[in-house]
């Protein structure tokens, strides 16, 4: 049987070889060819190996960024399985190859299930998934993960309170400090960073001004024309700062808002 080859990015060197470990126990057929530690050394990897693997091992969050910043920067044409301590990027992993979303810690056979799952999507090795069984995949997997945020845990007066994300006004950081704002006026200070919300949130109901803002469409109230070809957006209830679209981003807030 031909050996499927395989590569792990994985920042964390204990886990890497438990992970080496594990598959090359599983299948003498197994062969871990690269294991890369961050997206800068597994871009440089793939830009210089196109070929000569089968399957991918990923971790998400590693030490100089998120995996995905990988896809934008190498082609990467064979599956991948995710591998992480985090439950919040399953979509995100789904639409970069991915084929099986594993959780950390993860045992023998968690491996062994996601190695199944490869066989079936994968014949023979090193081909793409079979169209139709991704589709169904994909639909399966989509129903039965929670997309978006429904609400927030925050702290209140010496309480723990429920928000509805959907009462969420908008969002705002400062000093490395992120704020969420309800339509009835109510600020909670949230254990987040825009990033990580930028994640959990709908897009469809929730749109990234900048660097300092996420807004809720349903708080809109109105878009003015600014300086240098900017827009300036008023939203209810209104933030002592201006929220501004840069010029570049103009388009992509135009075709969210008219969608």
């Amino acid at each position: 049987m031909k050996a499927l080859r395989i590569v792990l990015i994985e920042d964390e060197p204990v886990t890497a070889r438990n992970l080496a470990h594990i598959l090359e126990h599983l299948d003498r057929n197994i062969r871990v060819i690269s294991m890369l530690t961050g997206v800068d050394e597994a871009v440089s990897w793939f830009n210089t190996h196109e070929h000569g693997y089968d399957l991918v091992f990923m971790d998400i969050r590693l030490t100089d960024g998120l995996s995905f910043e990988i896809f934008k920067q190498a082609q990467i044409n064979r599956a991948v399985i995710f591998v992480t301590a985090y439950n919040d990027y399953a979509i995100e992993a789904f639409k970069n190859n991915g084929i099986d979303y594993i959780l950390k810690p993860f045992d023998e056979q968690d491996i062994m299930r996601a190695l199944q799952k490869f066989e079936t999507l994968v014949m023979p090795y090193g081909q793409a998934p079979d169209g139709s069984k991704f589709d169904r995949l994909m639909e399966q997997f989509q129903s039965s993960v929670k997309s978006y945020r429904r609400s927030f845990l925050v702290h209140y007066r010496d309480k723990l309170v429920p928000v509805e994300t959907a009462k969420m006004a908008w969002f705002y950081t400062k000093n490395e400090v992120v704020y969420g704002h309800t339509s009835d006026g109510k600020q909670y200070f949230l254990d987040h960073t825009m990033e990580h919300l930028e994640e959990q949130l709908d897009p469809q109901l929730f749109f990234r001004a900048n660097r300092q803002f996420i807004v809720n469409r349903m708080a809109i109230s109105e878009v003015d024309f600014y300086f240098n070809g900017r827009l300036s957006v008023k939203v209810k209830p209104e933030p002592s700062e201006h929220i501004l679209i840069s010029k570049a981003r103009v388009p992509e807030f135009k075709d969210w808002m008219n969608s």
